[in-house]
């Protein structure tokens, strides 16, 4: 009981705290492994977890941008997340695309975290076919090496690991917190997870969700377009965040780990996770941004026309926050 108490006292310190990250993977993970002082069992949990997920990407051991094998307990580094448009009705496999795309860079010395959103419909270039095709086909061409190296080539910055999630994962994931809160933004019709037409119906305005509902929102595009929705993910995650930072439970830290590690593929090492530590337990300044761009149409398909002048910007602010010379003579805050 006293074990447990300390436990608790300490979740509700770290809740008035934090600041919080607005994607889910690493930080839940993160406040498993930081309960682990109060027992063991979660440590082997969340150590066979990320033994299970570990994925590399063939022969990359590092991106060709990097002179030197990084190191995220020293190092600035990036990741990219992927939500993967694959559920256990679809069973695309290999062939899946990605719905969701975040590029995270970490400043080791400030502690500082920007996140970029990346439309699922963007018109890009992708080495592995060689042609420019929506970045949501990367991965069904090669994989997540593909989506990997096609986004270094879009912003001309290293990519050094990768997070890749399904739909279920992130269902898992709201259930086994109990839900959570979110304000809808309107009425809405949606497929679930298993492909059944207007199997979700949401009402406009705050309500609590389960997992089912939670991605209904996650993944419309009916009434606005790819940037709204990536704004809308981004808060969804928030307050998965939210609620995971105060649930006080061991069982549902381990429920969590699971969840997350059952549909999860990553290049992250188990030791290289426990590095993120400090970003999860002091206030980190987190900035999210939005690329510009417009709708387009070619031979009758429609694609996210990135704007360039807003891609060099972005690109300018990545490389600054990663210590990488700038490609230009101007610097972006």
């Amino acid at each position: 009981m006293a074990q447990y108490r300390r436990f608790q006292k300490r979740v509700n310190k770290r809740k008035r705290k934090r600041r919080l990250f607005t994607f889910f993977l690493l930080p839940i993970l993160i406040l498993g492994l930081s309960a682990t002082a109060y027992g063991s069992y979660l440590f082997v949990k969340a150590k066979t977890v990320a033994s299970d997920s570990y994925e590399g990407l063939g022969d990359r051991d590092n991106s060709p941008m990097r002179d030197r094998k990084i190191d995220p307990k020293k190092d600035d580094i990036s990741i990219l997340f992927m939500g993967v448009d694959d559920s256990e009705t679809r069973k695309f496999g290999k062939s899946a695309r990605t719905d969701a795309l975040i590029l995270a860079t970490f400043n080791e010395t400030n502690k500082t975290v920007k996140l970029v959103s990346i439309p699922r419909d963007s018109r890009v270039y992708i080495p592995e076919v060689n042609k420019k095709d929506k970045i949501t086909h990367a991965h069904a061409y090669g994989g997540p090496k593909a989506t990997v190296e096609t986004v270094e080539q879009l912003f001309n910055v290293p990519v050094d690991y990768y997070v890749k999630v399904n739909f279920k994962a992130f269902t898992d994931i709201v259930d086994s917190l109990g839900g959570i809160d979110f304000d809808v933004p309107y009425a809405m019709s949606e497929k679930d997870s298993k492909d059944r037409h207007n199997a979700i119906v949401l009402k406009p305005g705050n309500q609590h969700l389960n997992g089912e509902e939670a991605l209904a929102v996650a993944r419309t595009r009916k009434q606005d377009n790819d940037i709204e929705r990536g704004k809308r993910q981004q808060q969804l995650i928030e307050a998965m965040i939210k609620k995971a930072a105060s649930i006080g439970s061991l069982n549902k830290y381990g429920n969590l780990i699971e969840a997350v590690g059952d549909n999860m593929k990553t290049n992250l090492m188990f030791g290289e996770m426990l590095s993120f530590y400090d970003y999860a337990s002091k206030k980190v300044d987190i900035e999210t941004i939005n690329l510009d761009g417009s709708d387009e149409k070619i031979n009758g398909v429609y694609y996210f026309k990135l704007d360039n002048d807003s891609v060099e910007k972005v690109s300018e602010k990545l490389r600054k926050h990663l210590g990488i010379k700038s490609t230009s003579d101007t610097t972006e805050e």
